[in-house]
């Protein structure tokens, strides 16, 4: 027994799925065993026993989570901070639980009213001691770590959940001895995973896959090198194993119906004190005003979303009503972000919708000179379509030539600026960087405008999936015959490549030899390398498939960063770019063509704007081909199309059925067409090429 490691549990005498508060207990109301999770309680009581001592508290009647003790509170040393649950299904535990706390001798912390936070559920000491890890986002809020930091006089490192299936900290977190970590990553958004990946080494993580979350695998109690937990597989009972841990299952189905499992149903109350580490948080808080119809125009919801799908929290503080309809309403609102990169995220998309700080909070825009001309700084503010004024100088100044996707010089003398495209900038240019001292001018909306300006290039339903199997079949042999009989492909793509989730697919022909060039334009490029660097393509999380608040700005970060190194090669070259389409001709000495248009951004410092020199640059990369694949990009593939000889098979897919019609019908049994889903296309294609193992041999002359 480890003495000195004490635990806090509670019988399950009063147990029960009374209500639901998460996903867990939905359709399992009054469906558990109270004998049943008797003795899976008592099963995970005396196993811990044998580690640990073990305190108990009195269950009480009409409480019948109480037995989740971790979300009691949160101790370190002789100090607890009281939990204030989120649901008032639970808020009758919290004197109970406070009686205990100073029974026992805990200097006892209580949050204000309507803060929650869910005690050890959602916060989470590092074994080691170093740091407290807290989580937010279902049940506790980012307005509660700074007093968490403040109390226990220990750094907290914030951890926003996206999953409502984790909706503590401790479903899909467990942190380890030795500085290890058990976790499930979908769980947490991306800037969560980074503050993770930053402080823990790889080798000291340990990620489950989902089976294992469902399981409440990560629901563990750690006590020196032992892991006691509901259900673990095979796979990762060997990782513990491998990292010097030995894992001890006890059954606890009953308490996962109100999803719940070991570290639930327990709460360390001897959490030791690192008296050389002391206090600090990355929280930071502004506050925001906002002013006009702000309920029929839509825009308290949307500043309010904005808050919370970038990874803060807010607070309104002040909320003044126009009592008539011509009248304005007014509000105040407080802002909160884990960290200062996502406050000056959060802070540009408020200014895009007319919110200002308070007067005596307001001071002049940041200016930073361009040291290399076309490129601007690293945090320049992109504009938007909105008139937009910077403050200089202690003066408000109106941006001239007002346009979206640029960048705001302001002249030497602080009195005139002007937007610039980032091709415009020269070394002379003074650029407003950050989001200090700006504000757009927004007139007021009416309820049908409602919405309108969203970005919303990718808004309309995905097409259902054609039965395109016997056309990619025979398309997959002819492909593999060609490479290995040492022949060339040649792909025309557009960006709707990357859009549908084609990219890793059309990559990976590039990585194995399928394609010997590649043609397109500078936006498949721009949204390839967005896609690779930020996770999005026109500002939409390719894996969670929706909007990211601000991702429209996102190729024009990817074009800057490419334009300072000068070329996509260098940027590969500088271990910038480390995936995707681009990535993969540059690693496989697989040469490309951009050509560039009217409409493009940046553009790239590859992308040819000399429309002569890139027609010229496309007809010798397609020369000698024996296969084009022209993937939804009918500008470039008309291009193509127009310069290609006859006798070379072309395969257009495009999910518009007039396209596929225009460029394959160019009376050749050469051309086929295939109306469909881009990626849809690339993915049968790569899965019937894995199947076709077989290499052709090529036929020796004799």
């Amino acid at each position: 027994m480890t003495s000195s490691t004490r635990i806090l549990m509670c019988a399950p005498d009063h147990y029960d799925v009374d209500y639901v508060i998460n996903p867990w207990m939905e359709g399992n109301i009054h469906k558990s065993s109270r004998d049943r999770a008797v003795e899976q309680w008592q099963g995970l009581y005396e196993l811990i026993k044998q580690h640990a001592i073990v305190d108990l508290v009195q269950p009480e009647k009409g409480v019948p989570d109480m037995v989740f003790t971790a979300n009691a509170g949160l101790v370190l040393g002789d100090t607890a901070v009281l939990s204030r649950f989120y649901h008032k299904e639970r808020q009758g535990e919290e004197p109970y639980f406070k009686a205990w706390f100073e029974n026992n001798g805990f200097t006892v912390h209580e949050l204000p009213p309507e803060l929650p936070f869910e005690g050890a559920g959602d916060a989470l000491f590092d074994r080691e001691g170093r740091w407290l890890w807290s989580g937010y986002g279902f049940r506790s809020e980012l307005d509660s770590h700074p007093y968490l930091a403040k109390w226990l006089d220990v750094e907290v490192l914030s951890l926003r959940l996206m999953d409502d299936r984790f909706y503590h900290l401790d479903t899909c977190f467990c942190p380890l001895k030795d500085g290890y970590l058990l976790y499930y990553p979908p769980a947490f958004d991306a800037y969560s995973n980074r503050l993770i990946e930053m402080r823990v080494p790889a080798e000291k993580r340990i990620a489950i896959a989902e089976p294992d979350a469902a399981n409440f695998a990560c629901n563990a109690v750690n006590i020196d090198h032992i892991v006691i937990m509901n259900k673990a597989s095979k796979e990762l009972k060997q990782q513990l194993s491998n990292a010097g841990f030995e894992v001890l299952e006890t059954p606890l189905t009953e308490f996962l119906k109100a999803g719940g499992a070991a570290k639930c149903l327990t709460l360390r109350v001897t959490e030791p004190v690192r008296v050389e580490l002391h206090a600090s948080a990355t929280i930071e808080s502004r506050v925001v005003q906002l002013e006009g119809h702000l309920l029929d125009s839509g825009v308290i919801n949307r500043a309010l979303d904005v808050i919370v799908e970038a990874g803060g929290s807010f607070q309104v503080l002040n909320f003044n009503l126009g009592t008539q309809r011509q009248s304005t309403s007014s509000a105040e609102v407080k802002v909160t972000a884990p960290s200062h990169d996502v406050m000056e995220t959060i802070m540009s998309q408020l200014i895009d919708l007319g919110a200002l700080p308070r007067p005596q909070e307001i001071c002049d825009a940041e200016l930073e000179a361009v040291i290399q001309d076309g490129v601007a700084p690293d945090d320049f503010y992109v504009t938007t379509i909105y008139p937009t004024e910077v403050r200089v100088n202690c003066q408000w100044v109106r941006v001239d030539r007002q346009r979206m996707d640029g960048a705001i010089a302001v002249a030497p003398d602080g009195k005139s600026a002007q937007c610039k495209l980032l091709r415009d900038l020269t070394t002379s240019d003074r650029v407003v960087v950050g989001v200090e001292g700006i504000r757009t001018i927004r007139k007021a909306s009416t309820r049908d405008q409602r919405n309108t300006q969203e970005f919303s290039f990718m808004g309309a339903g995905v097409s259902s999936e054609r039965r395109v199997e016997l056309v990619v079949e025979q398309i997959a042999w002819e492909l593999r015959q060609i490479r290995d009989q040492g022949g060339r492909v040649v792909v025309t793509a557009g960006p709707v490549v990357i859009h549908t989730g084609g990219g890793e697919h059309l990559a990976k022909l590039i990585r194995e030899g399928y394609v010997q060039a590649l043609l397109g334009g500078n936006a498949i490029a721009v949204h390839d390398m967005e896609q690779s660097l930020l996770g999005t393509s026109l500002g939409v999380d390719m894996k969670r498939g929706v909007s990211v608040r601000g991702g429209h700005r996102h190729h024009l970060k990817v074009i800057n960063t490419v334009r300072r190194y000068g070329s996509i090669a260098k940027t590969v070259e500088a271990g910038v770019l480390k995936n995707g389409i681009l990535y993969e001709c540059v690693q496989n000495n697989v040469p490309f063509s951009l050509a560039g248009s009217i409409r493009d951004d940046g553009p790239l410092p590859d992308t040819k704007m000399d429309l002569i020199e890139a027609q010229q640059d496309y007809a010798r990369l397609i020369e000698g081909a024996d296969m084009i694949l022209m993937l939804s990009s009918m500008l470039h593939s008309i291009g193509v199309g127009n310069m290609t000889p006859s006798g070379v098979k072309m395969v257009c897919v495009d999910i518009n059925p007039a396209v596929v019609t225009k460029l394959s019908d160019r009376g050749s049994v050469e051309s086929v067409g295939v109306v469909t889903d881009v990626g849809l296309f690339l993915s049968l294609l790569v899965q019937q090429l894995d199947k076709l193992t077989n290499p052709y041999q090529v036929v020796q002359t004799v």
